[in-house]
């Protein structure tokens, strides 16, 4: 059996989850609803405040949706009851971030400014800490692929430079610095 898959998941209070004759789960919460197609050959039952998922054979691909359907239902309940989020810095001299609307309009040296429209269910919000000059962008959200592409996506606009590490960067993101021209001449 899968490790993951054959935990089975909590359904917390005030969470409902409907599962369709095709394996379509819905999950309803407090923050909104999210639905999921979960491969047809898996067996979904809900067994009072718990969720169990079985699969009928061990083929290789029927066992790689077990623990996959696992964790996309997990990841479900968790948005809509607490959401997800991702967290990301601006370091560097010039490279600032505003909102504008529901969206942000990002100077990260380019002759333009870039600007990231706002996507349906995802939050933004601006911090900067006044002592180091660093912005930090929270990203959040109830779908948890919609979050992460979206932080994939803002980290594109300007990656970490490999000598001096500027850039958007994920918090706690560890950048492996180059030594540049001046380390092979001693």
């Amino acid at each position: 059996m899968s490790r993951i898959g054959r935990l089975p998941i909590d359904v917390p209070n005030g969470v409902e989850i409907k599962i369709d004759a095709d394996n379509l789960v819905t999950v309803k919460g407090p923050k909104g609803t999210l639905k999921q197609m979960i491969a047809r050959e898996l067996n979904i039952k809900q067994e009072s405040n718990q969720i169990v998922i079985d699969r009928p054979n061990n083929q290789y691909r029927i066992r790689g949706q077990h623990g996959l359907a696992r964790t996309l239902i997990n990841n479900m309940i968790v948005g809509v009851t607490t959401g997800h989020s991702k967290h990301l810095e601006i370091i560097g001299v010039g490279y600032r971030v505003a909102a504008e609307g529901q969206g942000l309009n990002l100077n990260m040296g380019y002759s333009h400014p870039v600007k990231i429209n706002p996507v349906d269910g995802i939050t933004f919000a601006i911090t900067a800490d006044e002592k180091t000059r660093v912005q930090r962008i929270l990203v959040s959200g109830i779908d948890k692929v919609v979050v992460g592409q979206i932080a994939a996506d803002l980290r594109k606009v300007r990656k970490p430079d490999p000598y001096k590490g500027k850039g958007i960067r994920y918090v706690g993101e560890i950048i492996k610095l180059k030594a540049g021209k001046r380390a092979g001449k001693k």
